[in-house]
């Protein structure tokens, strides 16, 4: 009897990406074949691709090699976004057998005849015009929480942005068919589902193959909130023009969706906003953050922000830098910019230099630390539910809050994958905040006390 064939995945980049792995990698298993760890042997590994960034392009050579070492006959295939704009040269990395663009990643195991190794990468990728169609994704089996993709695409034209041109135009999955994915998540024992797309914000759009909006975000959150068997909800990246008003107002009052924003921001300097063609100007975020400081103060906001654009001056930076200082938000993720082929961007004036724009990225980083340390000095003395993870880092467990405080305990493998209510003490040296079981029955258990013994 023949044995099975083994497939392992590698995903860089965004929440997105981790869902279509997960599905595609059900496809294969669907198909005979058995998943294993990327640190494995196998016959067939996978590589799921980012373009967002200039150093995600660069790691994927070293993770082709990776997998090489552990097997030098495998069969290597990659998908995903640099794949669809780059296939080409994807295709020429040596030790690659196959590169599948947007629309054709998710029937992979269809291209797959023979595992012969290739002289040349074999590439299927569809013109970006004909990923005009949905395919329902989400994680299970990989994390203590799952990612639901419930949107894909853009048609915003953000003069900084390939993803449009990786991944088409803006389409959505029907409201019943994540309902569905929904429920079938929650069966599985995961507590918290996080909602991910390009533009979760413009869900609805594209539901049934056209371009209007048959539902909205606001809606699709009213809907999930209502799914029974689900604990957490957590709402990814969305962007401030389509967070409006009422989403907020029903996530402070929601029975599952946590107090938690993800708003890309990019840049505080209306100017700049202009010329990436952001669709908003700084008012209407200072707006946003204000309504959820207003419904929910102990609300976390997390910001994306963009440094080093062309034409930003030390001026617009510090525009920028103090617009960020001054606003009651919890973290930053900062991007240093980097020039993308095929964008606006590329080719306008006023180049910063790679050296200022790494100055700024770090004076950016450095801010962050600042807001994350006060968000969880102000969140210290009060009771939050935390849900547990399963490494044992160190001799600890962690876990993260409802509003995403990141908790550090003394290790105990029952703790994995439960929700527990816990009081916030202190912070660490690592900004890591240590707290203490609220509930009697942990706390006989000898829990509480052998962390209040490493307190001591």
């Amino acid at each position: 009897m023949e044995a099975r064939k083994k497939v392992a995945f590698y995903t860089l980049g965004c929440k997105l990406n981790f869902s279509e792995t997960s599905t595609i990698a059900r496809n294969f298993q669907e198909e005979g074949f058995d998943r294993v760890d990327f640190e494995e042997v196998a016959d067939i590994y996978v590589i799921n691709t980012c373009s967002v960034t200039e150093n995600a392009d660069k790691q994927f050579k070293q993770i082709v090699r990776k997998a090489l070492k552990h097997n030098d006959k495998a069969f290597v295939a990659a998908v995903g976004c640099y794949a669809q704009l780059k296939p080409e040269e994807l295709a020429a990395v040596d030790g690659v057998d196959l590169v599948l663009g947007a629309t054709e990643k998710f029937k992979i195991t269809d291209y797959i005849n023979d595992l012969s190794k290739n002289d040349m990468g074999e590439v299927h990728s569809c013109e970006i015009s004909e990923a005009d169609f949905y395919v329902g994704s989400y994680s299970i089996g990989d994390r203590t929480r799952a990612f639901l993709k419930v949107q894909d695409g853009c048609d915003y034209k953000c003069t900084y942005c390939t993803i449009p041109l990786a991944r088409g135009i803006s389409r959505s999955d029907t409201l019943q068919n994540v309902l569905d994915n929904a429920r079938e998540i929650s069966s599985q024992n995961i507590r918290e589902i996080v909602l991910t797309g390009v533009n979760i914000g413009d869900y609805g759009k594209g539901e049934f193959g056209n371009k209007k909006h048959e539902h909205t975000f606001y809606e699709l959150v009213q809907e999930l909130d209502k799914v029974e068997g689900i604990e957490r909800l957590r709402i990814s990246s969305i962007e401030p023009n389509l967070l409006k008003n009422e989403t907020i107002e029903f996530v402070s009052k929601s029975r599952t969706f946590v107090p938690h924003f993800h708003i890309p921001l990019q840049s505080g300097s209306n100017d700049i906003l202009k010329l990436m063609r952001r669709r908003y100007l700084r008012e209407i975020y200072t707006e946003r953050v204000n309504k959820i400081r207003e419904v929910m103060p102990h609300a976390c906001i997390g910001v994306d922000v963009i440094v080093g654009f062309p034409g930003e001056t030390d001026e617009h930076f510090l525009e920028t830098y103090n617009f960020l200082s001054e606003m009651d938000i919890s973290y930053l993720h900062v991007f240093t910019y980097s020039e993308r082929d095929n964008t606006a961007a590329a080719t306008m004036g006023g180049v910063v230099p790679i050296n200022v724009r790494n100055k700024r990225s770090k004076m950016l980083r450095g801010l962050s630390v600042k807001k994350r340390r006060a968000f969880y000095e102000g969140q210290l003395g009060s009771t939050r539910t935390v849900l547990f993870e399963g490494d044992n880092r160190e001799g600890y467990i962690t876990g993260f809050t409802e509003n995403y405080v990141k908790i550090k305990m003394p290790w105990n493998p029952e703790l994995i994958n439960t929700l527990q209510e816990v009081k916030l003490l202190t912070i660490d040296e690592n900004g890591l905040v240590k707290a203490e079981f609220t509930d009697v029955t942990l706390i006989n258990n000898g829990i509480s006390n052998a962390f209040e013994a490493l307190l001591a």
